[in-house]
């Protein structure tokens, strides 16, 4: 989030309901106890080996606390049914909720759980973002409001607002990393109408966690495309989208105004309803646009609760694992047309040539080390020995792989015969192999 490159890009699998399903409880059943959200967000860290992961993703517990009524359901949060602004109560009526109202409290005491659990991992606290939140207590009302009465609006966001910093103080105190402002209705509206009516709003939650030594992330779903410039102007330290809008497009635009930037699995044709297979390659394409400097991996959303468990173990396998990259990377590369090398001149009648066949030594360490122990292997023997690495990063390095017939990363291929594949031999086994092969040249 501060924008240093990382040697691993992190994994932020946003689990809300899904962990209820992981414990085999209903929504209802999980997202009204503390003692379940507990339980449910460890099974979620034992299974999928995250950097981060949120306490609650409820985006109606504000709301709740301010009155609004809930549908409960057994495979979704709750969902908002009335609005108190609708129904004959005026903003004046409304007071900021403590701590102590509704399940707010219930979320600040998971917090504090996990918190002493799990010390060193990324916490984060999800608040209603305040436009978000101010369609819960006014409607959809609220859409033309803005053009036929902008300052009740604007009363209206400034309560919104102050209920957003009483939660992310909440949430900080109680030992969360990271507040998070779930703000997907931002997505609705033009960016002219966001400079006007929430710009000014978040940047002030924003400021108020900096002030607080926490760190932020501006959450948007739907295609928010045309708002994320003026969703950076506003100073998350994070933004985090969802598939609808192309990540290259949010990289690029993020970085220009110095925000890091997450998401964007595809949450339903891919995780919720594709296989182990496709999940992973959606990941790597995530991860290959997003790089290693403030990219956080993460789904577009909250998980559906059915997502199956073996694709997000299947994403989380993939990120701790930079050998099965290369290899997914190279079987991508199988599907395309790959034109081979010509390796005609490339071996010599007196010399052994090994090639190595790596995803990257200077990121990739199980590489590294198979680099080094063939240069270790190979001094004693000077010139007699040639050796290269080949980087399947490159598009030389692919088409090595394939001209050699190699499958998995790293390998070692001597004189066109592969010999050692992906783990590292002792320097005295590759001596002996390189010797072999020299006998026979004489």
């Amino acid at each position: 989030m501060n924008l240093e490159e990382v040697e691993r890009i992190p994994w932020v699998p946003f689990v809300g309901a899904h962990a209820g399903k992981l414990l085999g409880l209903t929504a209802t059943e999980y997202l009204q106890s503390t003692e379940k959200i507990v339980e449910g967000v460890n099974k979620a860290i034992e299974l999928y080996n995250p950097d981060g992961i949120p306490v609650v993703f409820d985006l109606q517990i504000e709301a709740e606390a301010l009155g609004c009524k809930l549908a409960w359901a057994d495979d979704n949060p709750p969902a908002v049914v009335s609005h108190p602004l609708k129904e004959g109560k005026n903003i004046e009526d409304l007071k900021v909720p403590c701590a102590c109202k509704a399940r707010i409290p219930m979320a600040m005491d998971a917090t504090r759980q996990l918190r002493d659990q799990h010390p060193d991992m990324a916490l984060y606290g999800l608040i209603t973002g305040p436009f978000t939140l101010a369609l819960h207590l006014l409607g959809t009302d609220i859409f033309m409001q803005m053009m036929t009465e902008p300052d009740e609006v604007h009363k209206l966001m400034r309560f919104t607002t102050d209920v957003a910093k009483i939660m992310a103080g909440n949430y900080i105190e109680a030992g969360a990393d990271v507040i998070a402002v779930v703000d997907p209705m931002t997505s609705q509206i033009d960016p002219m109408s966001f400079e006007t009516f929430v710009s000014p709003y978040v940047k002030e939650v924003f400021d108020f966690v900096r002030e607080c030594d926490a760190l932020s992330s501006f959450f948007v779903c739907g295609n928010a495309q045309q708002n994320i410039e003026v969703m950076c102007k506003t100073g998350p330290d994070n933004l985090s989208i969802d598939e609808n809008i192309p990540l290259d497009f949010v990289r690029d635009m993020a970085l220009k105004h110095n925000v890091s930037f997450g998401g964007n699995i595809k949450l339903t044709v891919v995780l919720l309803m594709g296989d182990e297979d496709a999940s992973r390659r959606d990941a790597l394409e995530c991860m290959d646009i997003g790089g290693k400097k403030g990219f956080i991996l993460a789904p577009g959303c909250d998980l559906a609760m059915d997502t199956p468990v073996e694709n997000i173990v299947a994403v989380s396998e993939l990120v701790h694992d930079e050998i099965l990259q290369g290899e997914l990377r190279a079987s991508e590369a199988k599907g395309m047309e790959v034109e081979l090398l010509d390796l005609a001149g490339h071996w010599d009648n007196e010399k052994v040539i090994i090639d190595i066949i790596t995803l990257d030594s200077s990121s990739c360490a199980p590489c590294q080390y198979m680099v080094d122990a063939v240069a270790r292997a190979a001094e004693p023997f000077g010139d007699k020995v040639v050796y290269k690495e080949h980087r399947i990063k490159e598009m030389e390095g692919v088409q090595m792989m394939a001209s050699l017939g190699v499958q998995n990363l790293p390998t070692i291929v001597i004189d066109g015969n592969i010999d050692f594949i992906s783990q590292i031999p002792p320097i005295s086994e590759i001596k002996s192999k390189i010797e072999g092969y020299l006998t026979f040249k004489n």
